[in-house]
């Protein structure tokens, strides 16, 4: 049996991959000091402090574990190194994640490699489930490094809107037929999809973490049924002002099915604009490792098409890159999909999903809000409805008066499934990247239960200086890519 305390010291040291610089003789100490062992008390409150969760290493010697202890089974084999930061100055032991050893020894030392945020072993239903950014992909394949350069604000304005955002989804797929699924990796969850998810968002905006106020994460598949999400993003990120142990940021959790994250979009922009709130940025993240039954078990439709990812956007009024115009939303008390506390699946209400809930709803908010802006089909450039299969959200385009290449940019079910609470979000990351300035955007989310939001943005200037590498298409199309078997998805799925 493990000791509790030990274990949460462990996760709080292990996902915080802090380093300490000393700018008087250069030398540099994993974990965070006040002054220099060399220089002494001269350096005391002048130490400099590296992240390193945000930095590339060096891959300098490895091991293959291939008779590991029980915990770490389910890893079986894997590859287990020695990783070197800040030209040799700082080495740490390490896991190789998002790897399959398939018995070759082939030279992969000396390669860069990234640190990720997953689970360290599998612990049983009632544990503390372990975390931590000890876990290293290669920089050169599937997640590219990004430098994480704070810059200074220069523009100011009226209304807020979006300044960051990015989204995560894993090299891992399962493809059947036309449709491919993002699937977890055995030690991902949504836990761990939220944080890459900010911490990308915070690399495309530019913006000082500690300036970030609030953190909302909407999920309906967090490993905890207590315990929130946005605490460990909160964590591992460093979000918020304060010490090393407690951060002067405010995070909550939020449940609606699949509008979970979108449902606080408007929470986000009025605490950045309410003058007294004390929240300069706020950031929002929908992340899910979304859930369904084995095939030919209840529930098990859904089974063909959930996948796995999380979406983030930070919020505020400095260079935003879409200003949020308005919004609708409706809620209506339709138990078409749903799932009891002590079950692991949720069920579906088969074809009363349709019209009586998803149809009814997404038309709703989508025409009430276009009513209210006065707005005809071709004033709209994109329109992003919610995504929980190919069909329903060209159907609900056409409907509406949308043509194809309005709705086809943010259609992206066909290449990483339902995302849940990161579906109708991921489109929106999709439509950002492409989209020119002055474009009007309308996004409409449904979270079963049953409720839409919609929302127009309109997107600024700035939209064209703020371009990443890890990008929805890169994603999509990328040659790193891992395809695997419907076995082992179900493996993955179900994780550590």
């Amino acid at each position: 049996m493990s000791s509790e305390p030990i274990e949460r010291r462990v996760s709080y040291v292990g996902d915080k991959l802090r380093c300490s610089y000393c700018p008087a003789c250069g030398k540099s100490y994993f974990g965070t000091r006040r002054y220099c062992g060399y220089c002494g008390r001269d350096t005391l409150g002048k130490m400099k402090r590296i992240d390193l969760f945000f930095e590339k290493g060096v891959l300098e010697s490895f091991t293959v574990i291939t008779e590991p202890t029980n915990r770490f089974k389910p890893l079986n084999p894997y590859v287990y190194g020695l990783i070197s930061f800040d030209n040799g100055k700082i080495c740490l032991p390490g896991r190789l994640t998002d790897y399959f050893f398939d018995g070759g020894l082939e030279n992969i030392e000396g390669r860069e490699v990234l640190p990720r945020i997953r689970r360290r072993y599998s612990v049983g239903k009632s544990d503390i489930i372990p975390t931590i950014s000890l876990t290293f992909t290669f920089a050169d394949e599937y997640y590219p490094h990004q430098e994480y350069r704070v810059t200074k604000p220069s523009k100011e304005y009226e209304k807020p809107g979006i300044v960051g955002f990015a989204s995560y989804t894993s090299r891992f797929r399962i493809r059947e037929g036309s449709v491919e699924r993002s699937i977890p990796f055995i030690d991902e969850d949504a836990i761990t999809a939220a944080v890459e998810a900010c911490k990308l968002a915070l690399i495309h905006s530019g913006v000082n973490h500690s300036l970030i106020g609030k953190v909302y994460a909407g999920s309906e598949s967090n490993p905890y049924a207590v315990k929130p999400i946005a605490s460990k993003v909160a964590q591992v990120l460093d979000l918020g002002v304060g010490g090393e142990d407690v951060r002067g940021v405010d995070a909550i959790d939020t449940q609606f099915a699949c509008k979970a994250a979108t449902s606080v979009f408007k929470d986000a922009v009025a605490l950045t604009y309410y003058p007294d709130s004390g929240v300069e940025y706020a950031m929002v993240v929908g992340t899910d490792n979304s859930q369904a039954a084995p095939r030919g078990k209840l529930g098990g439709e859904l089974d063909f098409f959930v996948g796995y990812g999380a979406a983030a956007f930070i919020f505020g009024r400095y260079d935003v890159v879409a200003e949020v115009e308005a919004w609708y939303s409706c809620t209506s008390d339709t138990a078409d999909f749903w799932r009891r506390d002590t079950e692991l699946y949720p069920r579906h209400g088969g074809r009363f999903t349709g019209e009586p809930a998803y149809f009814k709803h997404v038309e709703h908010a989508a025409r009430k809000l276009m009513d209210k802006l006065r707005l005809q089909p071709n004033d709209v450039q994109y329109f992003v409805p919610h995504q929980p299969n190919a069909s329903f959200p060209v159907k609900v385009a056409r409907k509406l008066g949308f043509k194809e290449e309005q709705y086809a940019p943010g259609l992206q079910v066909s290449k990483f499934g339902n995302l849940y609470s990161g579906s109708s979000p991921l489109g929106l990351v999709a439509v950002l990247e492409q989209a020119k300035p002055y474009e009007r955007i309308l996004l409409v989310s449904y979270g079963s239960g049953a409720g839409s939001d919609a929302y127009t943005f309109i997107t600024t200037p700035q939209i064209t200086e703020k371009r990443q590498k890890f990008t929805v298409k890169w994603q999509a199309s990328n040659p790193f890519l891992k395809y695997v078997d419907y076995n082992t998805y179900r493996r993955f799925k179900r994780g550590l």
